[in-house]
């Protein structure tokens, strides 16, 4: 089988990148163990950094393509413009003003780019990485020769659709009309897929993120440390409802501690928090390493304040260190924590209900024993040979009537 991932950023640093190359090089690599397909995996990217190899494409047969949409800001230009905005500011959000739009926001010059790249490829399926790409491969679907285009989905529902910033604002109608016009979607929880089918009349597949990393070392209730990792961006990850609870925490605990590894615009709000609580000796902040393996390993609860999520790489990578979470009750850590004895929950956005879930596990190292080990088992669900097996199961059923001679 011959697939294409058609992706933005391929290169950099991003948990979505992370995803990507473990997924594509599974299935380069698996060659359809288990379902009787030999694979041909592509990347088609507008990133050309392919110099900085930090996934280890080079040691793989994956082969990458380019495509540029830098044109000049001409007539076709601005007149897709006029159009979007028209649909975005003033017009009613029907199925009639969403094919207008489909017909402005992607403009024609780049979808004629896009078919003839992908056309001359001869894929039998092509995979949108995120809902922007997913969406320009709508916008062509059918001029696209492929047996099958997915549409893979990196963001929950509500973040795209919900949150006080969503990623696709006034969206919503338009979203759902493309995604009708794809062979299917990919999402990341069944609480999403849940919310395609109710809110957008979307039926979509789930498929788990793999775990991207090797684990190196365990966690250990000894450690006595509360571990959180993830970039400073407002309004997401939650560190400031985090470090408020250990401020609470701290007033009953003086033995435990609090590192958070991450960077980005709010570092200078979360350090004002920890000199406001005088949490100076129990708090540190590490910046972005490599070696995360080791921060896992020397800590003994991992912490997950998140105000929203996909799915967060970090929850499994912790718990195949054998840390016990702590999560807000967002819909992907109900979904992944509740009834799994790997972690427990708390009221997301309350400092004082966190606090309340610190003081409980950090008091029972019995518990937290048990839990360690749990989480241990559960992190090999999300082992990239078995996501790599899911995909091909769902590559195979929808690529059945390419030939016979792939089956």
């Amino acid at each position: 089988m011959k697939i294409l991932f058609y992706a933005d950023t391929v290169f950099g640093y991003g948990g979505v990148q992370r995803v990507l190359s473990v997924v594509a090089k599974s299935l380069a690599a698996e060659n359809g163990k288990g379902v009787g397909l030999s694979n041909k995996v592509d990347i088609l990217t507008i990133d050309n950094d392919s110099h900085v190899d930090i996934y280890g494409y080079k040691q793989t047969p994956i082969t990458f393509k380019y495509i540029s949409y830098h044109t000049p800001h001409d007539l076709q230009y601005y007149c897709c413009k006029a159009a979007s905005m028209a649909y975005k500011k003033w017009l009613p959000h029907n199925s009639l003003t969403s094919c207008l739009y489909a017909r402005s926001f992607f403009m024609p010059r780049y979808k004629r780019m896009l078919i003839d790249t992908i056309n001359s490829g001869g894929y039998d399926v092509v995979i949108g990485v995120h809902a922007f790409l997913s969406l320009h491969l709508a916008s062509i679907r059918k001029h696209l020769k492929a047996k099958a285009v997915i549409g893979w989905m990196h963001n929950s529902y509500y973040a795209l659709f919900e949150k006080e910033r969503p990623y696709l604002p006034g969206l919503r109608q338009f979203f759902a009309d493309m995604m009708m016009r794809l062979d299917d979607v990919v999402v990341l929880t069944q609480s999403d897929a849940d919310n395609f089918k109710s809110h957008l009349g979307i039926s979509a597949k789930v498929i788990n993120n793999p775990l991207t990393l090797v684990p190196h070392g365990k966690g250990n209730a000894g450690n006595k440390k509360f571990l959180a990792i993830g970039r400073f961006s407002p309004l997401h990850k939650g560190f400031d409802i985090l470090l408020n609870a250990f401020a609470l925490f701290a007033r009953s605990n003086s033995q435990w501690t609090l590192e958070i590894v991450g960077e980005g615009e709010e570092e200078g709000m979360l350090r004002d928090i920890i000199s406001r609580n005088n949490l100076g000796e129990r708090v540190q902040i590490s910046p972005f390493t490599p070696h995360i393996q080791n921060h896992y390993a020397s800590a003994s609860i991992f912490v997950l304040s998140s105000r929203w999520e996909g799915q967060p790489l970090v929850l499994v990578e912790a718990m195949s260190h054998a840390l016990p979470v702590i999560s807000s009750d967002i819909p992907v850590s109900c979904e992944f924590l509740e009834g799994s004895g790997a972690g427990i929950l708390f009221k997301s956005e309350d400092p004082e209900s966190l606090s309340d879930a610190m003081i409980r596990m950090a008091s029972d190292e019995q518990t937290l024993k048990a839990m360690s080990e749990t989480a241990l088992q559960y992190a090999k669900h999300f082992n990239p040979d078995n996501i790599s097996k899911q995909w091909m199961e769902l590559l195979s059923a929808l690529s059945l009537a390419i030939s016979p001679r792939l089956i």
